[in-house]
């Protein structure tokens, strides 16, 4: 029973269910609570998983194909070629430095330079898997510092090619890689037989085709399928096109995930590209779960009990290492500080791709499994230390190296006092602010991102240069004497510091603050700021109002139903702020407010009385109505 493939299929599956949630409610991420949940069903622990989990590892890092495969789709050639210096500077050093570093500390420590060498540049990589997942969780993909961190990793897995290629050519003895070839990686390539010139031929070959195919073939053959109007067909071709990518490059002896990376790329700019990755996101998603599932699966304890110092002081040494690699040359690339960090946080473990190149050492007679048993501990063990270092980044490092590197440039000198201050100054405040000059009220403008305020400074507006959150730096923009205090920064966590900062020192004030979402505007509330401004309602009322006029409604109906749904809205955000620590009040309180717009609505909407509504005069209505049909007035 217990090695059936449904009851294996029902393990993989339970341990997820069970351990996802729990890891997110405790704000772990997904990552880390599927490692959690390989390592109970593991051998060391319920033992459900046993030497399988070898070939279930294999089959999830098919999960990684898909990833690369998604990712690239989301990325347009000219995003890449933005990218070409961190990918071939940030990725090529860090590659290279760590692969010389710990191939030094290996020949230091006895080992044959051959052996040195492939531990070196199996050390240098990192779990594309792991961190792709864990930063785009987490919001951070499209920071800085994830954008670097993408670099890296991609420069990564092109340089996997070089590295099972030379592999070989490290073999410490001919007789030690003739016993084991037979089951080595070049034997099941398609090329193998060849001479290099032709090998070489035949991979330029495949990437190639890999690019006509994607520009002049797959378009037309994905219409035809479209056109058949079958969703599964579209899943199936796009299964295929996966799938048969991956081949080629296996046939060639290239990585796969590398080859579908490069068709996700080739597709970014296809009319069906959102088709194709909804399709493939939930396969995706599963293969990836299950590889961190066997990736916990597979720590062997027993090895890590007998060996505990040993592994320990590997898993601390090449997460140390890497560490202070990555943070140097990401300053050295002129990363901020907090995002030097977001990058040293993210890359410090070892990749997937270790266990493949390992095996493929051990088959090639470059490495022992005396060494490489304790590394690949220790390499599991990184991966699944690394949402908890991406954990300690976000909660303890950010927030304080975050603030030092917004500091380093000090903040500007004002020499002006208005009624109103305006803190951040992105697209919602600096609409406020235009809104406002225009109409000849003066502003004082505060703001902390410094690359946006010489941008706002080269545009011809005055923009003051500093941290808000500081009571003192208010205090010299004038809060002392200002009415109203206009907040617009990036993140509710900031908005609130500043509100409270604001009614500690200046309770005379009026502040007006911008909110993210429901929950971000009852927080406000709670903390006793009256105007608060959600920035997606007013603009989901305009659309809501615009289709309303299309389906026939005159234009005053329509404004008038969302300034009633907006009042009533507002009304039921402070009602419901009341309500919130109770779950069961909360919901009952919602449902009525609910009802009672949809009765006030329609009660409008029927009321005879409202076709002379005063606000709305005849001339205004016909130019509307000229306007709406295209004439001139």
């Amino acid at each position: 029973m217990n090695g059936s493939l449904l009851f294996q299929a029902f393990i993989y599956l339970a341990a997820a269910v069970i351990a996802v949630p729990i890891a997110k409610r405790l704000g772990l991420g997904s990552v880390l609570g599927y490692l959690l949940a390989g390592v109970v069903i593991g051998p060391f622990m319920l033992g459900f998983v046993g030497q399988e989990g070898e070939d279930v590892m294999h089959f999830a890092e098919f999960g990684v194909v898909m990833m690369l495969f998604v990712v690239g789709l989301e990325l347009e050639p000219s995003l890449l070629w933005r990218l070409r210096q961190p990918i071939l500077g940030l990725g090529g050093l860090q590659v290279l430095v760590t692969s010389l570093v710990f191939a030094g500390l290996g020949m230091a420590f006895g080992l044959a330079w051959q052996e040195a060498v492939a531990i070196g540049m199996t050390l240098s990589l990192s779990s594309t898997a792991i961190v792709l997942q864990s930063l785009a969780e987490r919001g951070l993909l499209k920071t800085e510092g994830g954008q670097s961190a993408f670099a890296v990793l991609l420069f990564q897995d092109i340089a996997v090619i070089p590295m099972l290629a030379l592999f070989p050519l490290l073999a410490a003895g001919g007789s030690a890689a003739a016993e084991h070839h037979d089951d080595g990686h070049a034997s099941t390539t398609l090329i193998a037989s060849l001479p290099p010139w032709a090998q070489t031929l035949a991979v330029i070959g495949a990437v190639a085709a890999i690019i006509v195919f994607g520009r002049f073939l797959v378009r037309p053959a994905l219409s035809a399928i479209a056109q058949t109007r079958l969703r599964e067909l579209f899943t199936a071709a796009a299964l295929l096109l996966v799938i048969g990518i991956a081949l080629l490059m296996s046939a060639v002896g290239l990585s796969p995930a590398l080859g579908t990376f490069l068709a996700g790329v080739v597709l970014a700019n296809s009319e069906y590209r959102h088709e194709l990755e909804s399709d493939i996101d939930p396969f995706k998603g599963l293969l990836l779960g299950l590889f961190f599932i066997a990736v916990g699966a597979s720590i062997d304890f027993g090895l890590l009990f007998a060996q505990p110092l040993l592994i320990a002081g590997l898993v601390v040494a090449i997460i140390a290492i890497k560490f202070a690699i990555l943070f140097g040359l990401a300053r050295s690339f002129r990363l901020s500080l907090d995002q030097s960090a977001l990058v040293a946080f993210s890359l410090p473990q070892v990749g997937e791709f270790a266990f493949v190149l390992f095996s493929f050492a051990r088959q090639e007679g470059v490495l022992t499994a005396a060494l490489t048993d304790p590394l690949v501990a220790a390499v599991a063990l990184s991966m699944a230390l690394t949402p908890l270092l991406l954990v300690i980044n976000e909660r303890f490092v950010q927030p304080r190296f975050g603030t030092r590197a917004a500091e380093a440039r000090p903040a500007d000198a004002i020499d002006e006092e208005n009624a109103v201050l305006i803190v951040g100054f992105g697209s919602f405040g600096a609409t406020v602010g235009r809104l406002l000059k225009a109409n000849n009220i003066r502003t004082t403008v505060l703001d902390i991102d410094s690359d946006r305020v010489d941008l706002l400074r080269k545009l011809g507006l005055k923009v003051y240069y500093g941290d808000a959150s500081r009571h003192d730096l208010l205090a010299s923009a004038g809060a002392d004497h200002a009415k109203i205090l206009v907040i617009a920064l990036d993140t509710p966590e900031k908005t609130m510091n500043l509100v409270h900062t604001a009614q500690k020192h200046f309770p005379h004030l009026t502040i007006y603050a911008r909110a993210f979402d429901w929950n971000d505007a009852q927080d406000l509330v709670r903390a006793g700021v009256d105007h608060v401004y959600r920035e997606s309602v007013d603009t989901a009322l305009r659309m809501g109002a615009e289709v309303m006029q299309t389906m026939g409604f005159r234009a005053y109906q329509a404004r008038r139903a969302t300034q009633t749904f907006l009042h009533h809205d507002e009304q039921s955000m402070h009602e419901l702020v009341a309500h919130r620590d109770d779950q069961a009040a909360y919901l009952t309180t919602a449902r009525r407010r609910i009802a009672d717009l949809e009765q006030l609505l329609l009660a409008d909407l029927a009321d005879a009385d409202l076709d002379r509504d005063a606000g709305w005069d005849p001339d205004s209505l016909r130019e509307e109505i000229r306007q709406q049909a295209g004439l001139s007035a």
